[in-house]
């Protein structure tokens, strides 16, 4: 693939479309990856959630985020030759600094098991998509591991007030229900942050490295299953194999002391190598962009991996979209951008003031010492505000235990305006990609 990556995050995209979604670019109606492609993209974004389907079958919404989900987005990627990164979660639902779910059939699993668990689990995965002919062309191992993952046991931000005790050396036999139970106000500071993963104990950081390295060795074992392959004759001959570049991802990528914190322990408990480190960096909560500039230039110097902003994205609207969710106000979820965490912003909520981000972004990027600084992925620009397609539904609500509501909160940060049309960002992106 290209070294620039201009990549869009479309894991609730065939949800919106069978809700009633429609794209448009200048009046014409289009398919909405047709029209990102006329933009630039290069690489779709693929969330994978292991089990994402409650007893009786029931989605937990949210885009679907199972394999015959994410595999048909990323056959239709490929007919209009774009590449797609694989996001395996490691969990049955959302994974980020927040919450890290074990999936269902991994509970009362110890850390060797964990280990084994996602190294098969990896390499099945890839050899469903070596069957469908879909390989990717990037898999990130894990989601926003900024606070590890497959909690407790690679938990790294602080356990505070918690009910159940935490079980560290061997198992969690027994823990049932109670190793899923972990809720995120848990698990962050006062004021609602992530908490820092340097306070997290040595055992913690040896299990995260230890997680992700497994995912890691199954993408190079995948690899070099593909090296061998079979002549008409039945003889047996040498493939050159396509390497998968493997991505790294943290959230807050203007938090330069948790960067240098998570990879130095991670270095230092022996994780095996990858090639991409990956960022989010929404301007609402994670800093300015000098603040990711500087991040990201002393990364790049110190770890000589290349670079993407993995997850961004910016408002171009305060309008609210209840008509369009038809939702009563109880269930509506709201936007994340709400007004008073816009108004920290330096750009307005506006169709301008969104594309004048994305160029400065870009530039930020691109000035990332030795050409590291690689590009970005977009995170769900068509994810419009059409009904039924929220961050949860009832299914989901009830495994993660919580009430609702479950609604939309991003519909103001896509690239298309609530009736589907392309907004001026994506212009300024093709510009400056």
């Amino acid at each position: 693939m290209d070294n620039w990556i201009t990549g869009m995050d479309l894991s609730t995209l065939q949800a919106v479309e069978e809700n009633g979604g429609k794209f448009f670019d200048n009046g014409q109606q289009a398919d909405a990856m047709e029209i990102l492609k006329s933009y630039g993209m290069n690489l779709v974004r693929l969330r994978l959630w292991n089990d994402p389907f409650d007893e009786n079958g029931n989605s937990y919404g949210a885009g679907g985020g199972d394999i015959e989900t994410t595999l048909a987005l990323a056959k239709r990627a490929k007919k209009l030759g774009v590449g797609w990164l694989l996001d395996f979660h490691y969990s049955d639902f959302w994974a980020d600094p927040g919450k890290q779910r074990v999936p269902k059939a991994w509970r009362g699993m110890n850390e060797k098991e964990l280990e084994q668990a996602v190294y098969e689990y990896t390499l099945q995965i890839l050899n469903r998509c070596r069957e469908e002919d879909i390989v990717p062309q990037m898999v990130a191992v894990g989601n926003e591991l900024s606070n590890g993952l497959l909690w407790p046991l690679g938990e790294l931000s602080p356990r505070r007030n918690l009910e159940e005790p935490l079980q560290t050396e061997n198992s969690l036999a027994g823990a049932g229900e109670n190793t899923d139970s972990l809720s995120c106000e848990k698990m962050v500071n006062g004021d609602g942050r992530p908490a820092s993963p340097e306070q997290a104990p040595e055992y913690a950081y040896k299990n995260v490295a230890a997680f992700v390295s497994a995912g890691i060795r199954a993408v190079r074992d995948f690899e070099d299953s593909q090296r061998i392959g079979r002549n008409p004759d039945n003889t047996i001959e040498t493939a050159a194999a396509n390497k998968i570049p493997v991505i790294i991802h943290l959230d807050n990528g203007g938090n330069n002391t948790l960067y240098r914190s998570w990879f130095d322990h991670y270095f230092a408990n022996g994780g095996e190598d990858f090639e991409y480190i990956g960022l989010s960096y929404y301007p609402f909560w994670h800093g300015t962009l000098d603040m990711l500039q500087n991040n990201m230039n002393d990364i790049a110097k110190r770890y000589g991996k290349k670079l993407v902003v993995a997850e961004v994205s910016m408002g171009f609207t305060l309008e609210d979209y209840a008509a369009y969710e038809k939702l009563a106000p109880g269930e509506r979820k709201g936007m994340a951008t709400k007004p008073e965490i816009a108004a920290k912003v330096p750009y307005p909520m506006t169709p301008q003031g969104q594309a004048d981000f994305m160029r400065d972004c870009i530039r930020v990027i691109r000035q990332v010492p030795d050409g590291l600084g690689c590009g970005f992925i977009y995170w769900e620009p068509a994810w419009l505000p059409v009904p039924n397609v929220g961050w949860a539904n009832a299914a989901s609500c009830a495994y993660i235990r919580e009430p609702g509501p479950y609604g939309n909160e991003w519909a103001n940060q896509a690239l298309f305006d609530y009736e589907g049309n392309a907004l001026p960002a994506l212009r300024v992106i093709e510009r400056e990609s």
